[in-house]
């Protein structure tokens, strides 16, 4: 008796423990088969990312959820295209603002594919980073339940900049390509790192055409410490090989001077 009362409890904590587990792991991820996000975009231009979910329930308990977005673009328009497993589209929703929520995603609609596509103008950098590249927001794509916690998708970030900028970090890129570049022949361009290293600052704090400036003349000098340290090894070799012919030269007339006067009868 004892026994029977034994495994009936350990029965029952068993199934409150199952029930526990189930409560608390979140459903399985909704997968994003594809993406069309551009990786950078000029401050002011109108951009568009479109992005592809599917797997959309995972477990019967996610047969019905909501969808939201969000972005940073301005002037924004959105489009979620709903499709059924043959590919066919079922319904077309297109909210408007910055973000929006309450989408309704269905199985017992036949949806079985979503697209999600933004559209807007690219906003200003409120603060400029050399590395890693200031980025926005471009895309957040979150799933969740009526009156319940949500988590997010996926999140899509774009580097934005503007001609100045571009044209700034273009030349603080070929600075540093030409400062790797001396470093690996054998010179130490300091000069070109110090300049560098003041053309980053100079663009993290929006000066653009004081880093462009900075970033040219670390070129130039990392250049010319790479053609210097050149030059000194051609010297450095030339003197060398001076040194083996007069040593050669020295040699055979040392060797001559050994083997004293010729016999004019030999």
């Amino acid at each position: 008796m004892t026994r029977t009362n034994s495994n009936r409890s350990s029965r029952v904590v068993l199934a409150t423990l199952v029930v526990l587990l189930a409560a608390t792991v979140p459903a399985a991820a909704v997968s994003v088969t594809g993406e069309d996000v551009p990786e950078e975009a000029q401050v002011g231009t109108q951009v568009s990312a479109t992005v592809t979910l599917d797997e959309l329930y995972q477990n019967p308990e996610s047969e019905r959820w909501q969808l939201s977005g969000s972005t940073e673009l301005t002037d924004v328009s959105w489009t979620v295209v709903f499709y059924d497993q043959t590919g066919s589209q079922v319904d077309l929703v297109e909210p408007t603002g910055q973000s929006f929520a309450g989408v309704d995603i269905a199985a017992e609609t036949g949806t079985a594919e979503v697209e999600v596509r933004v559209t807007g103008t690219v906003p200003e950098v409120a603060s400029y980073s050399y590395d890693p590249a200031q980025e926005f927001q471009l895309m957040e794509v979150t799933r969740g339940q009526q009156g319940g916690a949500s988590n997010t998708v996926d999140s899509w970030t774009t580097h934005h900049y503007t001609e100045r900028s571009a044209a700034a970090r273009e030349a603080i890129d070929e600075a540093g390509a030409a400062i790797e570049t001396a470093r690996s022949n054998g010179a130490t361009p300091s000069d070109a790192q110090a300049n560098y290293e003041d053309a980053v600052a100079a663009y993290e704090d929006g000066s653009f055409d004081v880093a462009t400036n900075l970033a040219n003349r670390a070129t130039e000098q990392a250049n010319q410490a790479q053609q210097s340290r050149q030059t000194r090894q051609l010297i450095i070799y030339a003197v060398a090989g001076l040194l083996v012919l007069g040593l050669l030269v020295g040699g055979v007339v040392y060797w001559r001077s050994q083997q004293g006067p010729e016999d004019p009868l030999g």
